[in-house]
């Protein structure tokens, strides 16, 4: 399996896959109130055969070009992860998502990852845009949307239910010419 250095700290971003759903399982345990707070991953990975078939899921959108997954892992622990959720690389679309566990907030590691996840997408696969969808809740979220360059394109209101209550939804997206221009020479 492969690794790409995320810096000087040690991190690590890697292919999540369903042979690791014990070890996504403990993760998602340790930060499932957090995690919950504003995604669903939380209530989708609730036991060994749910992180499977939610790894499985992502593996059938690798096999079919549709998304991707990725663990972020530092001192051999996985901590996080990101993912295109969607990809239409005909359409030079994909979305990207992020999750963490308290313990990793506020080390860049989802920003330095999805920057890696939208290099490779931007370079090697010709994506054109590249979108975050977030709650207008999700201020850290919302921050890293930031910081990645993107643009707020606007508010889908009321637009789904989380835990029983509907949310706004903020659109963020950064465009390939955007992008590139933006990255350190």
């Amino acid at each position: 399996m492969f690794a790409i250095s995320l810096g000087d700290d040690g991190a690590e971003l890697r292919p999540l896959e369903a042979w690791q759903a014990e070890e996504f399982l403990a993760h998602m345990e340790r930060g499932r109130e957090f995690i919950g707070t504003h995604i669903g991953l939380a209530d989708a990975v609730h036991d060994l055969d749910s992180a499977r078939a939610f790894l499985r899921s992502y593996a059938e959108k690798t096999a079919n070009d549709a998304g991707r997954i990725y663990g972020i892992w530092a001192d051999g622990t996985l901590l996080g992860g990101v993912m295109f959720r969607t990809m239409d690389v005909a359409a030079g679309n994909a979305e990207v998502g992020c999750w963490l566990e308290p313990a990793a907030v506020g080390r860049g590691l989802v920003t330095r990852a999805c920057r890696t996840l939208i290099d490779w997408a931007v370079d090697r696969r010709g994506i054109h845009r590249v979108e975050w969808l977030v709650s207008t809740k999700n201020q850290s979220s919302i921050a890293v949307a930031r910081r990645l360059g993107m643009t707020r394109d606007g508010v889908l209101r009321e637009n789904f239910t989380h835990r029983g209550t509907r949310a706004d939804t903020e659109i963020w997206a950064v465009l390939a010419p955007d992008w590139r221009a933006a990255r350190p020479a």
